[in-house]
């Protein structure tokens, strides 16, 4: 599932390549990806032209100058390319856009289970999941970040990764972000005092600026994207010995969710 050093080292990449170009042609492939009908997505796409490529949480958004914005939500699978049209087209490609400057910009979905959208920038709440969001984990301040966790209960790790409490946190880096701030990924959010919070939302700040330029550097003068995971350091590395203690890594899965870390440095 691309996380938010995915997603913003994805942004990063297009902003300098797309911004300003304009869209000479649409194509909806595969229309059960889209919340848009393929002929309006089509029609407010061709002659259009990108401005800024935006991200909120696990979004992506791609303003348009007419005032509309693509949005984007890859899910488990979804994968975008940028490139000439020669470039080969990955399986399930469910849309590809044709630029001005010669180029494409496509997006594939292997399970098929990513969202697309058009809408005008005054309805982007309408969008499924933004009226109930809750800030962006790049942008909530710590003493917010305190603020909405003390309300929360459960487990920390389902609390971090709920989006309505703090939204864009997913399974792989909750898993590095409570490694990093030492902090049991079962234990109960009661039990957490305010400096254990305020740890937690360093180790958010740190994490994501440690990743997000090593995620960055795989992608090259094509975008082709592939999910980059071989940098973190507890998350699917069970057995492994801990890079800080060299305790063996724990790992299970509950919920059928991957959960990884150390039970020497996270007690």
């Amino acid at each position: 599932m691309p996380e938010i050093p995915d997603l913003e080292a994805i942004r990063a990449f297009l902003n300098p390549r797309i911004a300003g170009v304009e869209i000479t042609g649409a194509q909806a492939i595969i229309p059960v990806v889209f919340r848009t009908p393929r002929a309006d997505f089509e029609a407010a796409l061709t002659g259009n032209a990108f401005a800024e490529v935006g991200r909120r949480s696990k979004f992506l958004l791609f303003h348009l100058q007419s005032g509309h914005i693509l949005v984007i939500n890859p899910m488990l699978t979804g994968r975008f390319q940028w490139g000439l049209p020669s470039m080969r087209k990955r399986a399930k490609t469910c849309m590809a856009l044709s630029l001005a400057d010669g180029h494409e910009l496509r997006y594939a979905d292997e399970r098929l289970m990513g969202k697309i959208y058009v809408v005008a920038t005054r309805d982007l709440g309408g969008v499924p999941q933004f009226a109930e969001m809750g800030p962006d984990a790049l942008e909530v301040s710590e003493d917010e970040f305190v603020a909405r966790l003390r309300k929360a209960t459960g487990q920390i790790k389902n609390v971090i990764t709920n989006h309505k409490v703090i939204a864009g946190i997913g399974n792989a880096y909750a898993d590095e972000i409570l490694f990093r701030a030492r902090i049991y990924p079962f234990r109960k959010r009661k039990e957490l005092t305010d400096d254990d919070l305020r740890r937690l939302h360093r180790a958010v700040q740190e994490v994501f600026a440690w990743a997000t330029p090593i995620v960055a550097s795989k992608m090259q003068d094509e975008l082709d994207y592939e999910e980059w995971r071989e940098h973190l350091k507890v998350h699917r590395r069970g057995g492994e010995p801990c890079p800080v203690c060299g305790t063996r890594i724990s790992e299970i899965s509950p919920n059928q969710r991957v959960t990884s870390f150390c039970r020497n440095c996270q007690r």
